[in-house]
């Protein structure tokens, strides 16, 4: 399990065929030389499993599944991914609740900061930004505004969403330090991104469509009771 914070970046070095599967090799000294062989981490927000670590690289094999849901089979070298390590349990939720899982793919469409790019003494590093991105239609029942969304592995809040209007966008508040830490600092306007909704939401999402029973004597004797 992970939280969604993001603890350093990476970068692509290679994907390659590897067999039947493609194999991925990440650049990302810190968090390679405390890995080892068959751990799992989320690279912007995809739970894989390590393989043939060093201190400065680690490789993971991208199943069928992976290639098609994700956005990892589209990354070129040199590319920034987002990297966590799992959580400890007992360890602080800082985030939410991020299996690694995601759901699919959206699109970046802006990331806007919220204060004026003109100002003397704009600073990107120091101004909260504004995020649109384009939800698909499969997602679209597990958003919630104020709810939690991971986007590339980050846990991030919905502040904003047009989708009960018929729309498919969500808008996120990015504070200086998501910005300048994870790699949406990199991303640029139509860049695909992973998404992973909430799993508490999608959990209560699939009991509203258990059907309701009336519990009657008959159905009792019916079912073995």
């Amino acid at each position: 399990m992970f939280t969604g914070i993001i603890e350093q970046t990476g970068r692509i070095a290679s994907l390659k065929p590897h067999g039947a599967v493609q194999r991925l090799t990440v650049d990302c000294p810190g968090i390679a030389g405390r890995l080892r062989e068959g751990d799992s981490l989320a690279v912007s927000g995809v739970c894989l499993t390590a393989l043939e670590v060093n201190a400065q690289y680690f490789h993971a094999d991208l199943a069928a599944e992976t290639l098609a849901l994700t956005t990892l089979a589209h990354l070129e070298p040199g590319a920034l991914v987002n990297l966590e390590m799992p959580t400890v349990a007992g360890a602080p939720l800082g985030g939410h609740i991020v299996q690694g899982h995601v759901d699919g793919t959206g699109t970046l469409v802006s990331l806007i900061p919220v204060h004026a790019q003109a100002s003397p003494d704009f600073d990107p590093a120091r101004t909260d930004w504004r995020m649109t991105v384009h939800v698909p239609k499969n997602l679209h029942r597990y958003i919630i505004p104020k709810g939690s969304i991971a986007i590339e592995g980050i846990s991030l809040t919905i502040a904003a969403t047009d989708i009960p209007q018929g729309g498919a966008t969500i808008e996120i508040a990015v504070l200086p330090l998501t910005w300048a830490r994870t790699n949406l600092h990199a991303l640029a306007p139509g860049a695909p991104v992973n998404l992973e909704a909430d799993i508490l939401i999608k959990s209560a999402a699939q009991q509203e469509q258990i059907p309701d029973y009336d519990l009657t004597e008959s159905w009792l004797v019916a079912n073995g009771f």
